[in-house]
């Protein structure tokens, strides 16, 4: 697995692509260009990490269970491989997950399974729910579903949790959530909105006017938000 770094210092920053997207499209899209100053000023450092979307959701040749098992060894990757890469570089305790698009629905679903890990997530056009169907957007287990597909899709977990201590956790994350007014998941965003303020976690959810799914709008909304 590939991973670019930028940066020197200050809050560390796990990003994910957008939908089978590659570590260097953050910066292709110039992402990282809007937060230049941010990043040379030492506030941010950048991680960003590979994608295996090809191998688990969006391969429809494979088995659904098999989709939802290979992205849980994704997981394990960014768990045991790439969170104490960013310890061993920076010990800053400030760790943000973030993402645009289906890489939003990663860097959610990653920092509410472990939000102890994490400070802040900051997720932009995203999904949040694997089952629905939207447009041209399907559902990407194909009917298919476990307690795996449960435990990995935020609309579906998060109004059922009851853990005090994981509750705890997530009460103490800074979450920003960003969608366009016209974006097909804007109801989605909504519901989750509903569900973590029901459960008494505190965010913000702006709403962008325009469908706000590219680059053009990501790259002014992490000017504010990252």
């Amino acid at each position: 697995m590939e991973l670019l770094i930028f940066g020197h210092g200050g809050a560390k920053v796990l990003v994910f692509p957008t939908r089978c997207g590659r570590f260097h499209e953050y910066e292709d899209v110039g992402m990282v260009g809007a937060l230049r100053h941010k990043i040379e000023q030492g506030q941010l450092q950048l991680y960003c990490v590979d994608s295996v979307d090809q191998e688990s959701f969006y391969c429809f040749w494979s088995r659904p269970w098999d989709r939802i098992h290979r992205h849980l060894r994704y997981e394990d990757y960014l768990l045991n491989e790439v969170l104490p890469l960013m310890w061993m570089k920076n010990s800053n305790p400030c760790v943000i997950s973030h993402g645009c698009s289906f890489g939003a629905f990663h860097a959610v679903n990653f920092a509410f399974r472990h939000p102890h890990a994490f400070r802040k997530v900051v997720a932009l056009s995203g999904r949040y729910d694997l089952t629905l169907s939207v447009e041209s957007f399907r559902n990407l287990l194909d009917g298919h579903y476990d307690e795996h597909v449960y435990f990995n899709t935020p609309s579906h977990f998060v109004p059922n949790l009851a853990d005090p201590q994981v509750l705890d956790h997530l009460r103490r994350l800074e979450i920003v959530l960003a969608v366009g007014d016209h974006d097909p998941f804007l109801d989605n965003n909504r519901h989750l909105s509903e569900s973590l303020w029901h459960k008494g976690v505190w965010h913000s959810m702006h709403v962008w006017q325009g469908r706000a799914h590219n680059p053009k709008y990501w790259r002014k909304m992490v000017e504010l938000y990252v």
